[in-house]
């Protein structure tokens, strides 16, 4: 594909896009149309190899056909009921991810950051009045809502919306010592990121987390975990807490937690979970039939087709494909891997390597402007691996560093 084919949609969906939906985000010239597996493809009739699907959403790929099929039928049956009444399938789904995890209890919302606004209010409805901050860090990122914005330590997202609500506290990611030393009679919980992903896919530094299990311990405080991105199999354990040994006392998940459809939870244990009163937080369409009809499909899918095996599989295989190119080019400074959660650190911007990637129809992310992310699906063959990689490696090696 040459990059004019890359650059060429509809005009009627151009003009659509730029006469009636805001441009609040920068989007590449293309209009997707289909997606299967880990392939999409344009209205041109261009296919990509897609290394990032739907964001992090789609771990199972385009259309995962158990999901499709629980979201056709459960359509056909009931689509949306208030959670003034019991569905079944929520009940079932909640089970499921308790389960799954530390054998806690759901609230189920629609988005991560959503996800993270109940966190926030649960830690302050659980503490004392006068207990309120919450502790994050820096390079973190819990979505776009207000609270969640807030929570996030990362100036650029906070430009021209301030002042931010008080009560959060930034921290140094991986600094125990400095962590600790921002902890006051007025805090109530630590929210942290197991594994950052929009910070560039950043691992802890060993016992880290279980340092901030000890400082949570030590001074009354909950220690939640966002696992927005990193949760429901993508590093190659249900949870990322689970590849730590550190089990937090609330979680949150969204992205990949339904398949590609819209879904969030927040999980907290059973002693903790009563503080979440009636009238004081909800969600209308959280936990609908849809979503939980998708999220019981995507649980089971992973669990029936040994996706977790195989994530891990697919990990090793990114490692050997991508790990050499450290050594070989200058300008790639790291490879950081963790399951399918996979950044690849740059000495130099990564913008335009992406758009040479799709230029040759393969998708993929970049954030923090030097990192390229990807986040496959679990579901990759071994040559989709192999042929993704070898774009890369390619982009990469021809890539002209000023």
């Amino acid at each position: 594909m040459t990059a004019t084919a890359t650059a060429k949609m509809s005009e009627q969906t151009a003009s659509l896009f730029s006469n009636y939906v805001i441009p609040n985000y920068t989007r590449f010239p293309v209009a997707i149309t289909r997606g299967e597996g880990s392939y999409v493809w344009d209205d041109q009739g261009n296919r990509y190899l897609d290394f990032f699907p739907g964001w992090g959403c789609n771990l199972l790929g385009h259309c995962p056909p158990r999901v499709v099929e629980a979201v056709q039928k459960q359509a056909s049956e009931l689509i949306h009921v208030p959670n003034t009444w019991h569905t079944e399938s929520q009940g079932q789904w909640a089970k499921l991810l308790s389960e799954h995890s530390f054998g806690g209890q759901a609230f189920f919302c629609n988005s991560g950051a959503e996800a993270n606004e109940a966190a926030i209010k649960l830690a302050r409805l659980h503490t004392a009045p006068e207990r309120y901050k919450i502790l994050t860090f820096e390079g973190g990122f819990h979505g776009r809502t207000f609270g969640a914005v807030s929570a996030t330590a990362q100036p650029k997202y906070h430009e021209g919306i301030g002042p931010m609500a008080p009560g959060f506290v930034y921290a140094p990611f991986g600094d125990l010592e400095a962590t600790a030393a921002k902890i006051d009679d007025e805090t109530a919980a630590i929210l942290v990121e197991p594994i950052q992903g929009e910070g560039g896919i950043r691992l802890p530094p060993e016992g880290f987390l279980q340092g901030l299990r000890d400082l949570a311990d030590k001074h009354g405080l909950l220690l939640m975990f966002d696992e927005v991105q990193a949760g429901c199999g993508r590093t190659g354990e249900w949870f990322a807490y689970q590849n730590f040994g550190v089990t937090p006392d609330v979680m949150t998940l969204a992205k990949s937690l339904c398949g590609g459809v819209t879904g969030g939870a927040m999980l907290t244990t059973r002693e903790i979970a009563p503080s979440l009163r009636p009238g004081m937080h909800a969600a209308t369409f959280g936990g609908n039939p849809l979503a939980a009809a998708a999220g019981i499909a995507t649980l089971e899918t992973i669990e029936q087709d040994g996706l977790l095996e195989r994530a891990k599989a697919l990990s090793k295989r990114f490692q050997d494909r991508l790990s050499p190119l450290v050594d070989e080019l200058p300008h790639v400074s790291e490879l950081r891997i963790c399951g399918l959660m996979i950044g690849l650190e740059l000495a130099v911007d990564a913008t335009s390597v992406v758009q040479q990637c799709m230029d040759r129809q393969l998708l993929i992310n970049v954030t923090q402007g030097n990192v390229v992310r990807l986040l496959p699906a679990m579901t990759l063959s071994d040559e989709q691996v192999d042929e993704g990689c070898a774009i890369l490696a390619d982009v990469l090696r021809a890539f002209e560093v000023n």
